[in-house]
């Protein structure tokens, strides 16, 4: 694809010469003599030029005028402005337009070098907003899937995120339970979006490399150091800071952590003055913060600086209804990856899926649903490639070691039983195991009350003696 230039110039021979030299060095070329022209052509959806090359001398009136506009319809574009010294236009009002202005007389090999640069940070910048808008796209509230109530509830938060301006979100839950996916939503959604979103795992640098991916570091602040870096503080200024499993973050680093947050500011390792950024805070953890409190393994005051607004994330096993949402899209996801064609989730499938206890959460069952796509020969996801049996096994090794009070609802696995009879099954098994009291039986099955009162509803289920 040719690259695109627009040429505003009143000299109608100077135009057409540089219209034909970069004509010959394989770019598009447009030329206008004037800014109603330009206009033209840069309302045109279709018409998106790399490098808009205009002579601020015939062109300045309406420039300074309608700058604004013309920065909104030429958003991938970036302009290149030449002008006379001894003129009396103010090429200050153009500044935040311009990527360079150039004074005449223009030596054309300059012209030639600084349009080449500009079209490389135009097709960036391109290639940058449009996979800004495929992840706006992507990370939306809709994007958790799930139809429990569980489901809902967390939606529900990341809806009333989505418009407020926070400062802080700490996300908990298990392992797998999708934490980053939580947390590129709320970045994604929210007022933010126009910024950087830096992700960082805590657990998986040691204190003094975290702190200097954090702060960053002067050339020869410490050994090894051999250029400036800057922090991650300063890469997410207006925009969003992703601390995954904060909870493992030392204490000392901690307190540092916390002033930086409160104060706004941060000096990198080795330098001298204090650096200002804006941003909101989104830390993810699988650790019970409270519990760490009371262990003095987590400062309590970046605990409630954090703790602005909490998102909980229920596991796997809390929600499995979802299982009939999530498997099919994982399965169109990974069809689409490695061009298969998978599209029958049979009885045998499903029985296994619902029965597995999911210790992974969600990591664990795309692991699971992209082993068996892959490994597909036909339109039928194959039940051997789950192994989901030792997980099971282990599950029920579990509960053979448990104290005999312990209270088990046997299920035959042997075909005899279908998904809903099972699930029928477990429901009326566990209300007479629990003198039919729906909220115990609801907190036994890890659900909540209005989701079984639907389900008792549903299969028409026994509630009293």
């Amino acid at each position: 694809m040719k690259k695109r230039l627009l040429v505003i110039e009143g000299g109608a021979q100077d135009s057409e010469n540089l219209a034909q030299y970069f004509s010959k060095k394989d770019w598009n070329t447009s030329v206008v003599s004037n800014m109603t022209l330009a206009k033209d052509y840069l309302a045109d959806d279709d018409y998106c030029p790399d490098v808009i090359f205009a002579d601020l001398d015939i062109t300045a009136d309406q420039m300074f005028d309608n700058r604004h506009e013309l920065q909104e319809l030429t958003n991938y574009s970036e302009w290149i402005f030449t002008y006379d010294p001894n003129s009396d236009v103010d090429i200050t009002k153009i500044d935040e337009l311009a990527y360079d202005i150039i004074e005449k007389p223009v030596d054309r090999r300059r012209i030639e070098v600084t349009i080449n640069r500009a079209q490389r940070l135009a097709s960036i910048n391109r290639r940058l907003k449009t996979s800004t808008a495929t992840k706006r796209q992507r990370y939306q509230v809709e994007n958790y899937l799930g139809q429990s109530a569980e489901a809902k509830q967390v939606r529900e938060m990341l809806g009333a995120l989505k418009d407020a301006p926070i400062s802080a979100v700490t996300i908990i839950g298990e392992t797998g339970t999708g934490k980053g996916l939580a947390a590129r939503i709320i970045h994604h959604s929210g007022l933010r979006s126009d910024g950087p979103l830096i992700e960082i795992n805590c657990a998986a640098l040691p204190k003094e490399l975290l702190e200097s991916q954090l702060f960053g570091h002067e050339a020869g602040a410490f050994t090894g150091a051999k250029d400036r870096y800057r922090g991650l503080f300063e890469q997410a200024h207006n925009g969003t800071l992703f601390l995954d499993e904060i909870g493992d973050m030392d204490l000392e680093l901690q307190a540092k952590l916390l002033k930086a947050l409160e104060d706004k500011k941060a000096r990198r390792l080795g330098g001298e003055r204090e650096i200002h950024f804006d941003i909101q805070v989104i830390a993810a953890t699988g650790v019970d913060l409270r519990e760490a409190m009371e262990k003095g393994e987590f400062r309590d005051d970046l605990y409630h600086r954090l703790n602005v607004f909490c998102v909980s994330l229920p596991s796997l096993s809390q929600r499995k209804e979802d299982l009939v949402e999530l498997v099919p899209n994982i399965i169109n996801e990974y069809n689409q990856r490695s061009n298969k064609r998978v599209t029958v989730v049979t009885d045998d499938v499903w029985e296994q899926l619902f029965n597995y206890p999911w210790p992974g959460n969600i990591r664990e069952l795309r692991n699971v649903i992209e082993r068996s796509v892959l490994l597909s020969t036909n339109e039928t996801l194959p039940a051997k490639w789950l192994q989901l049996t030792d997980g099971m096994e282990h599950a029920e090794e579990d509960s053979s070691s448990q104290p005999s009070g312990r209270k088990v609802i046997n299920i035959p696995l042997d075909g005899s039983m279908k998904l809903e009879e099972m699930d029928s099954y477990i429901i009326q098994s566990a209300l007479e195991q629990n003198d039919f009291n729906v909220t115990q039986t609801a907190e036994v099955l890890g659900t909540t009350r209005e989701t079984l009162r639907y389900r008792i509803q549903k299969y028409g289920l026994k509630t009293k003696v």
